[in-house]
């Protein structure tokens, strides 16, 4: 019998891999989902396409349903989180051009990054997918600690953000792979920083639903959860990755080569055009350490960050629903967190926590500069 028809909207990024997974697998299929998934052209389609029904769910940038639910941007919608995707996974770069005039360019310092950006004086016009996104969020809280640097913010789609810094049209850009990696293959850009090191452990997407699908489609909600996180956990085996990099390459939804697409699945990842790949320790997470669970302690991070007050942070936790996790996937078996909510920035290593099948370790998630975040509103 066919399942139920599902439209799901996503970006052509690495970190779309659950979703195409669930489909690609059959995950979405063992649960009863014909899930159909619908390439957007940009994060405000995407959005706008969810808002008005065209979409049951989505993708989405961690920060965006939190900024549709407090109609930061000029845009309100009840939208809920029902987990998260993947953790980390983007990267910050400077165009060629820049990189000749700050040398030498201290790669993963961000202290000493941010003294060669201050000392070049001029202003620089960064790229970011969106306004409401991680990538904006960490760009934000990395400048903060050097304010004497000028900005020009400029939102360019994902696919088109290594031919803007081709083009001189930015001088730097934070995006989510493979577009980092295209600038440098294409020798446009250089990585200088990934987002991991600034927050070890930043929820980057987000799988979200309007609040009134998911309240009249319980079953399908339920269906959807539980195939991601079956894919997630596929994903999360290192002995699957070259068979997800081969997936995903030859996959009619991501249409990337699998040169482009292992960076992000391996963590191998070129920094410079000149030097071969690096490997860099937790670059992009779909399973590990709880990566799928919606804690509303970096809810309310996101909405602090946004500029939300203590009313408007506390509704911003409601929209992780770590409720509905809770509820749809304990009869997995899957191992839950004993509370919803945790100190952000605490951990400097793996540690163990309370859970309910004991099993439990959650890793580092400290902040670049030392801080750490508890909001008890």
């Amino acid at each position: 019998m066919k399942g139920h028809v599902l439209n799901c909207g996503y970006l052509p990024l690495v970190d779309c891999a659950p979703l195409l997974i669930a489909k690609e697998l059959g995950f979405a299929a063992e649960e009863g989902l014909d899930l159909r998934l619908i390439k957007q052209p940009s994060w405000s389609a995407l959005r706008d396409n969810l808002i008005l029904g065209q979409l049951d769910a989505a993708q989405m940038l961690a920060p965006m349903p939190i900024a549709l639910r407090l109609g930061i941007g000029g845009v309100r919608a009840d939208v809920d989180v029902l987990s998260v995707l993947s953790v980390n996974g983007t990267v910050f770069g400077l165009s060629q051009a820049l990189i000749s005039a700050l040398d030498p360019v201290p790669y993963g310092d961000p202290d000493a990054i941010l003294a060669k950006l201050a000392q070049h004086g001029k202003t620089l016009r960064i790229g970011v997918p969106f306004h409401a996104s991680t990538h904006r969020l960490l760009l934000s809280y990395l400048l903060a600690r050097c304010p004497d640097i000028k900005t020009d913010v400029i939102t360019v789609p994902p696919p088109r953000m290594a031919a803007a810094i081709a083009d001189g049209q930015v001088d730097a850009f934070w995006v989510g792979e493979p577009w980092g990696s295209v600038a440098v293959k294409n020798n446009a850009a250089a990585i200088v920083l990934t987002g991991s090191q600034i927050w070890s452990f930043a929820p980057e997407k987000v799988l979200a639903a309007r609040s009134n699908w998911v309240t009249e489609n319980p079953e399908p909600t339920r269906a959807l959860m539980r195939a991601t996180y079956k894919a997630g956990q596929w994903l999360g085996q290192r002995s699957n990755a070259a068979l997800a990099v081969d997936i995903l390459a030859r996959s009619e939804h991501l249409d990337l080569t699998d040169d482009l697409i292992d960076p992000g699945i391996s963590g191998e990842v070129t920094l410079d055009p000149t030097i071969g790949p690096r490997h860099i320790d937790n670059f992009l997470l779909f399973f590990r350490n709880a990566s799928q669970f919606p804690w509303r302690s970096q809810a309310a991070w996101i909405a602090t960050q946004l500029g939300a007050d203590d009313n408007s942070i506390a509704e911003a936790k409601r929209c992780f629903r770590s409720d509905l996790y809770r509820e749809n996937l304990g009869s997995l078996g899957v191992d839950l967190p004993g509370a919803s909510e945790k100190v952000e920035g605490a951990l400097a290593h793996e540690t163990a926590v309370a859970s309910t099948r004991g099993n439990m370790i959650l890793g580092p998630d400290a902040f670049f500069d030392g801080k750490t975040f508890d909001f008890h509103g």
